[in-house]
């Protein structure tokens, strides 16, 4: 038992890790000429193609599809999606905290879907996670505080899709975490593959592609998605929601510090006191559970 928690806990750390650092081999990859898009394209479609390998006696289910399998996959597609996008073209720690707001969405679209009254923790954690967003947003001038970029757009987004990714996989109870995790990878590539035309079709870039760097990078990149994928459901299966979301919160320290010693980016005085906020709130969420 304590051998299964053990490694529970290594592998959310193992995600916070890497969830943590990924915005980092995605920016090279865009810095080479080879966009965000076609990078999450590729190396989506890769960690699918294993997927589909590795758990094929067990995804039966994905031949015919129910329709909160599809809700999944798209929803949990733009997710990932968006989160890379936020990470490539935005402040890292700026568009990780917009996404940390999944609390909020996560208490309004259960109570929406699931019927789950919120009570008092869950007022709690809406107003900390709307007074977060408004302090981490406020600019001098009156600048209403709402995202202004297509980064910030993007991570808010990412955000919300995962709190309803999240509530739908909770109603999917039926389903093994197999078809969930297959059906998510398969998400991000069908959306990025119909985002394809907004950068040029399927050749742009390819030369980039091409590079050495990336022929070795891409594939890594999926084979780390699909084996960090796997670490976070194992660690999620076998911990308690509050004990999952303390260590999963190592993912914003891990973001933190490696944006400041790889991209030299720093974070503002209310940047600091919003993203507290969203932290308290996210603490706060596991409450839930119980």
């Amino acid at each position: 038992m304590a051998k299964n928690k053990l490694s529970a806990v290594l592998g959310l750390l193992t995600g916070a890790l890497v969830w943590g650092l990924i915005w980092y081999p995605y920016r090279a990859l865009d810095a080479s000429g080879a966009s965000g898009l076609h990078a999450t394209l590729i190396t989506y479609a890769l960690a699918l193609g294993l997927s589909l390998l590795l758990f094929r006696r067990q995804l039966a289910p994905l031949l015919r599809p129910d329709g909160i399998l599809v809700l999944i996959a798209l929803a949990s597609g733009w997710t990932n999606l968006a989160y890379v996008l936020g990470m490539v073209h935005g402040e890292v720690m700026q568009v990780l905290l917009l996404f940390y707001l999944a609390p909020l969405w996560t208490v309004l679209l259960a109570r929406l879907l699931l019927g789950e009254r919120p009570g008092l923790t869950g007022v709690l954690i809406v107003l900390l996670s709307l007074a977060g967003a408004a302090t981490m947003l406020w600019e001098p001038g009156f600048r209403i505080p709402i995202p202004h970029t297509r980064a910030e757009w993007f991570g808010l987004s990412a955000g919300l899709t995962f709190a309803l990714s999240n509530v739908l996989i909770r109603k999917a109870a039926h389903h093994p975490i197999p078809v969930k995790s297959t059906a998510a990878f398969a998400g991000v590539t069908v959306i990025a593959l119909a985002m394809l035309p907004l950068e040029g079709g399927p050749a742009a870039g390819w030369q980039a592609f091409a590079a050495g760097t990336a022929l070795w990078m891409l594939p890594t990149l999926g084979l780390v998605l699909l084996a960090t994928n796997v670490a976070v459901q194992h660690g999620l299966n076998n911990l308690s929601a509050n004990q999952a979301i303390v260590i999963l919160l190592a993912e914003l320290v891990v973001a933190a510090v490696s944006a400041y010693f790889l991209a030299g980016e720093t974070m503002r005085w209310n940047e600091w006191a919003g993203g507290a906020m969203i932290v308290a709130a996210t603490l706060l969420s596991g409450r839930l559970a119980h």
